[in-house]
């Protein structure tokens, strides 16, 4: 039996867009707190990584439908995998952005964290996926000894037509733009669009919901909410655990929802809606829009409170 599974084709697909530029790493790494992932989906995780760290031979470039048809036929497993493929999409540009910013790379535990992956070896495994593909440009240097990532070259993922555009697009901002529209369902089945908000303040927020830095913004946003909804401004959550396929479910969602107080409206983050924003690969991102649709500010990661009140006072003048 051919033991060349190949998990990506990173330049076969189209390439993916991010978030724009505006963290610290000290956001990003913002807390060690999870929640606990549906044990079913763990469970796929951990195998799939396990195969994965197993068969990557360097130099072999792999096609997710190998997998995906002889390998995991389950459903929990194909999930698992599907989540691990559209992390994989998302961690170039994390790099650049990241790269780009700080003059440094991120740490494994940080790439984890942002990815949902379950640890620092996951992410690991998904970089050595990364850099087997003799497609995929070497843009990466990492350490030998620890695996960690000592530099990435961002000219070079300028340089490449698939990511160059994206890169340029992002770290260009956002702010003074015309803010998509929207138009999101909750998973009550109501709907919040964009034109309904029309003279409102609204902060958009697009967060998953394993996500540390979302679990440490999301008390702020409440009290936010509450000290501000009556004065024309609103907070929308996105939550985009069903389109990066993640296990949660909605009574994973809801409960969590209960237990943060959320006072906010809570809907589900749609792929029309990630592409018109540059599709998300930061978490959380929040846009801050005013009452004619304008995007007044942009961040990526976790934002501290008198930023945000700052942001906002002055859009509510």
């Amino acid at each position: 039996m051919n033991k060349k599974f190949i998990l990506l084709s990173l330049f076969v697909t189209t390439a993916m867009l991010g978030s724009g530029p505006t963290w610290s790493p000290g956001n990003l790494q913002a807390s060690s707190k999870r929640i606990v992932h549906p044990t079913q989906p763990a469970d796929a995780e951990t195998r799939v990584i396990d195969y994965l760290r197993g068969h990557v031979r360097p130099g072999e470039p792999l096609v997710v439908s190998e997998l995906y048809n002889t390998v995991f036929t389950k459903p929990e497993e194909r999930q698992a995998l599907n989540k691990l493929y559209s992390a994989f999409f998302r961690i170039p540009l994390f790099l650049a952005q990241y790269q780009e910013k700080y003059g440094s790379p991120p740490r494994l535990r940080t790439i984890a964290q942002q990815f949902d992956l379950h640890n620092a070896d996951a992410a690991d495994v998904l970089l050595r996926v990364m850099e087997s593909d003799p497609r995929v440009p070497r843009f990466l240097t990492r350490d030998g000894k620890t695996g960690e990532i000592t530099q990435v070259d961002v000219e070079m993922i300028r340089s490449d037509p698939r990511f160059g555009q994206s890169v340029e697009r992002q770290l260009g901002g956002w702010e003074g733009k015309t803010a998509p529209n929207f138009n999101l369902a909750g998973p009550d089945g109501r709907t919040i669009d964009s034109a309904s908000l029309s003279g409102k303040a609204v902060l958009l927020y697009i967060w998953f919901t394993g996500c540390p830095p979302c679990m440490k913004e999301a008390p702020h946003l409440v009290a936010l909410q509450q000290e501000y909804s009556s004065h024309g401004f609103t907070v929308v959550g996105a939550n985009a655990d069903k389109l990066l396929g993640l296990g949660y479910d909605d009574a994973v969602r809801q409960r969590y929802i209960k237990e943060q107080k959320i006072n906010f409206p809570v809907v589900d983050w749609t792929g029309e809606s990630d592409t018109a924003y540059g599709k998300i690969s930061i978490f959380p991102t929040l846009f801050l829009i005013d009452g004619k649709g304008m995007i007044v500010h942009h961040w990526v990661g976790y934002v501290a409170p008198e930023e945000l009140r700052k942001y906002l006072s002055n859009v509510l003048k």
